[in-house]
């Protein structure tokens, strides 16, 4: 190659899965020897009929081919604030104007991460961590400071130090519950004492709630965080995906949810990065909230199920493996 590349990006480790599927290789595998697929937290069902047949119709309509608003479209904004409130309790307060809808929640992490962190500076990751989000903040010149979590302590990670590796440049700390890559459930108190952390520092709290469709279904809310009056002004960022819990990984549609402000500067970040989320994905995702609550409780249901065989399994299991989280698509073992 005579042309030079980012060393940044040369220097990021390339994703996972892609040489995990590559295994699935005829000289490494033949038909004797069937592999399951558990390299990649994606729902292994269609979307449903009724939302395929509704992109259908929104594809025939012309106007669908069109940029939306940078933000999302505002039907789309709404619901979302007015699910926020259903799944977090009635008290919740979020307005449309707190939301954007992103390509995927992947992107979702991208932008937040631009708004908050300048290169050079640097965002604390509980370790085990999600590698794209490792692998993002490698590619902006962020340093990654990892925040162990013990298996003891069912894979949580902790307060007291998270707050001892604050440095001067730290922008923001990133929790993902349920967890991607352990499955670990973080407590609502947990979270609140880490929003009053990240404040107390005038960091970001960046909260990857992608699976939060899959908690247990007597779980109840994920947190009251969205209760509180100044929420924003904690610096609370909540990322959220569509993708998971209609089954719509490959039409790209996420959503961050923070301060109008923030958002406001969150928008430049995505018009330069891809205009705006793609509208049929945002029809898709609008369908869904308004229409599929019963097909969203099912497949809560049916992880749930999955979730219990899963950890019946392993405890009768005398290879010695214990189950230290579970939670969704995620078990750490």
């Amino acid at each position: 190659m005579s042309f030079s590349v980012n060393p940044l990006v040369v220097a990021t480790e390339a994703p996972p899965i892609a040489e995990a599927a590559s295994w699935r290789r005829p000289d490494n595998f033949g038909a004797d020897t069937p592999l399951i697929d558990v390299c990649q937290a994606v729902p292994g069902y269609a979307p449903d009929d009724r939302l395929c047949a509704h992109v259908a119709d929104a594809a025939r309509d012309g106007n669908n081919a069109f940029y939306t608003a940078v933000e999302g479209i505002p039907e789309l904004r709404a619901a979302l604030a007015a699910d926020i409130s259903v799944s977090y309790g009635g008290g919740s307060r979020v307005q449309p104007e707190d939301v954007l809808i992103s390509s995927g929640c992947n992107q979702a992490f991208f932008l937040a991460m631009m708004a908050l962190a300048p290169a050079g500076s640097s965002v604390i990751l509980p370790t085990p961590w999600y590698f794209n989000h490792k692998m993002t903040l490698d590619m902006l010149g962020i340093e990654a400071i990892a925040l162990p979590c013990s298996a003891e302590n069912g894979m949580l990670p902790d307060v007291g130090a998270a707050a001892a590796l604050i440095r001067q440049n730290t922008r923001a700390i990133v929790l993902v519950t349920p967890n991607n890559p352990t499955g670990a459930v973080y407590p609502p108190a947990l979270l609140r004492d880490f929003l009053e952390l990240a404040e107390d520092h005038g960091m970001g709290l960046v909260l990857d709630e992608t699976y939060r469709d899959f908690l247990s279904p007597d779980a109840g809310a994920p947190h009251t965080l969205f209760s509180d009056a100044g929420w924003r002004d904690a610096g609370l960022v909540h990322l959220y995906s569509f993708s998971k819990v209609f089954s719509l990984t490959g039409y790209r549609a996420g959503a961050l949810v923070a301060a109008p402000s923030f958002i406001g500067e969150v928008a430049k970040v995505m018009d330069c990065m891809s205009i705006c989320a793609p509208s049929l994905a945002q029809q898709a995702a609008l369908f869904g909230l308004g229409n599929l609550h019963d097909w969203r409780r099912d497949k809560r249901l049916l992880m749930a199920e999955r979730v219990v065989a899963f950890s019946k399994a392993l405890d009768g299991h005398n290879a010695g493996y214990k189950v230290r989280s579970i939670g969704a698509y995620f078990a750490y073992v």
